[in-house]
């Protein structure tokens, strides 16, 4: 089972940017969807973003136009580009893998996460 790894959270004002990471222990990460996904206090966890290995990609309405998903595989990572960040982007971020591009259920174990807090 191939191990990730989240980073790049931080504190920033609402209309800023963010980049997370998906770090991976394994090249074969390469093969697998990654998603992104997040939970803010009190809520349920929301999948914002698939990514396949060919570089397909789907987001959540809530986050379509302002984030994107990319890999490079070179380094075994997944990014998450967050632009134009509201307040209600306020979580902690996961990575994981999935099995299809309409899934969301993750394969994986949940790591510990990047929180991510935009203050208004």
């Amino acid at each position: 089972q191939v191990q990730l790894v989240e980073s790049g959270g931080g504190l920033v004002q609402a209309g800023g940017s963010l980049r997370l990471s998906c770090a991976a222990s394994r090249s074969t990460v390469n093969i697998y969807i990654i998603g992104w996904s997040r939970q803010a206090p009190g809520k349920q966890r929301e999948l914002v973003a698939r990514i396949s290995s060919g570089g397909s990609t789907n987001y959540a309405d809530s986050v379509k136009g302002r984030f994107t998903i990319s890999r490079d595989n070179a380094k075994n990572t997944v990014f998450l580009q967050m632009n134009s960040l509201k307040s209600e982007d306020t979580a902690v971020y996961y990575c994981n893998t999935y099995g299809s591009m309409t899934s969301s259920f993750a394969l994986g174990s949940w790591g510990q996460g990047t929180q991510v807090t935009v203050s208004s």
